[in-house]
């Protein structure tokens, strides 16, 4: 990457909203055809990585992330037993469809409800006890109903069953002839296999599925840098995790350090490892020199942190990037970048900068996928709540274990929002579609740029500075 005007820019600190991408000339015929597999290591067809935040990165959200080609990290928080169960989960997960919600015939109206909104297709599976389809529900049947009303009476038994192995076109235009907007999905034995929306199925064609070696769904977890980390670390190791994220918010000290080489010594090279938040060039260094692979960089950037208001400290988001990948660069190691995306743009200019994967947090907090119960505001507008890692709610649920004097003292150093309400917007109520949104923009980007893959963009781009008027000038105003 270069700058348009070097000699003047190269000396700013610049977040992304101060920095654009010069159009270049592409010599290829298609945006379909840039690659987009990271760099950092193998697994993935997209650089986007959901954040391990306790209200981004759950069970759901990592499997729908590999399923659409990206890596889901589970936080630090989640407990090991849970984190073990998840990680069996995705590893048994079909790779193409989604895991469907089913019921019994026994169950009542109340049971749907309780998990209808797990799924952004609105879509319950009814199922006899060799799990063979005999109905489906969806919220237009849940109308006008008592709660106890059993299943059968409002189920609707006319449904599109798909053969596992259909074609994506074939089934997509099979759900349109029929005006449905998701399926079940049967196998031989007309078993039910898993879930396909008439939306998934184009967004598979565009985002091939995260697998590892073995054929499994990715998933990466994150510890801490406490004294327990280490073996947590090895163990996530056995499970079959494809990365260790080692994550607190400010990266460059000596517990950090220390734990990344314990990490490595109990785990060897099986896995690469991911540690941070750093935003300086030495930062960088020391993490890499340590034994980390890949360093996560900016501090204070997330909708959900208040670090740089509380303590002043932090660096704009595209200059920590772009000084941080340099110093990753000259080590043969990379980086991530993590916060601070609000448009796909953000995502475009990270990776221009030289970041090897971007990690989001917020932007997926409002969707089904996210951990959490859909709520309804006075409006009836659907919303999920979102916290900050270091906010009060995430310090008090971290130090539970502690004494009641030792979680007072451990409450008053926060440096995040402790809720915030992230409403559900139509059109990105699902990852896939905010997914397909965000990688369709860095391929178009990419062609601006003159690049085919994602070593191209970051050393052909051309990056020029803006005034605030010049952002606002590319917004839509329609």
């Amino acid at each position: 990457m270069r700058f348009l005007h070097p000699e003047r820019e190269e000396s700013l600190e610049l977040s992304l909203d101060d920095v654009f991408l010069v159009p270049g000339y592409f010599d290829g015929g298609s945006r379909l055809e840039v690659d987009l597999r990271p760099v950092d290591f193998a697994g993935g067809s997209h650089p986007v990585v959901s954040a391990n935040m306790n209200a981004v990165t759950g069970k759901r959200m990592a499997e729908t992330m590999a399923r659409f080609g990206g890596l889901g990290v589970l936080p630090q928080d989640m407990d090991l037993g849970t984190a073990e169960r998840i990680i069996r989960h995705l590893k048994a997960a079909d790779p193409r469809y989604d895991t469907p919600l089913s019921v019994s015939l026994r169950a009542t109206l109340r049971e749907v409800q309780g998990i209808i909104r797990k799924r952004a297709h609105d879509l319950v599976v009814v199922v006899d006890e060799e799990r063979r389809p005999l109905g489906i529900v969806t919220h237009a049947d849940l109308r006008d109903r008592d709660q106890y009303s059993p299943v059968k009476s409002f189920m609707s038994s006319r449904m599109v069953k798909i053969p596992v192995g259909t074609p994506n076109r074939d089934a997509f235009l099979l759900m349109e002839e029929q005006r449905v907007k998701a399926a079940p999905v049967v196998d031989a034995e007309g078993r039910l296999a898993g879930v396909l929306t008439r939306d998934d199925a184009v967004r598979l064609e565009l985002l091939r599925p995260a697998l590892d070696d073995r054929g499994e769904l990715m998933v990466a977890a994150a510890v801490g840098i406490s004294s327990a980390a280490p073996a947590a670390a090895a163990r996530l190791a056995e499970l079959g995790v494809s990365a260790l994220v080692l994550d607190t918010a400010h990266g460059h000290q000596r517990r950090m350090i220390e734990t990344i080489r314990e990490v490595r010594r109990l785990v060897g090279r099986r896995v690469p490892l991911v540690a941070g938040n750093v935003c300086t060039p030495e930062g960088t260094r020391d993490l890499l020199e340590a034994g980390a692979d890949v360093v996560k960089v900016n501090v204070g950037p997330g909708a959900m942190c208040t670090t740089r208001m509380q303590t002043g400290a932090g660096r704009p988001t595209f200059s920590a990037v772009l000084a941080c990948a340099r110093a990753a660069r000259e080590r043969g190691g990379h980086v991530w970048a993590d916060g601070g995306v609000r448009e796909p743009r953000d995502v475009a200019l990270y990776l221009a900068a030289g970041a090897a994967r971007v990690m989001i947090g917020t932007a997926l907090s409002g969707t089904y996928e996210s951990p959490g119960d859909v709520k309804e505001d006075r409006d009836g507008r659907q919303y999920k709540e979102n916290y900050g890692m270091a906010s009060a709610r995430a310090v008090s649920d971290r130090a539970s274990g502690l004494d009641l004097f030792e979680q007072a003292k451990k409450g008053f150093f926060r440096e995040g929002i402790s809720t915030s309400r992230i409403y559900i917007r139509e059109g990105r109520e699902s990852v896939g579609a905010i997914l397909v949104d965000v990688i369709t923009g860095v391929q178009s980007a990419c062609t601006y740029v003159g690049a085919t893959d994602m070593r191209q963009l970051s050393d052909r781009a051309v990056v020029g500075v803006q005034t605030a008027g010049g952002y606002v000038e590319g917004k839509p105003r329609g």
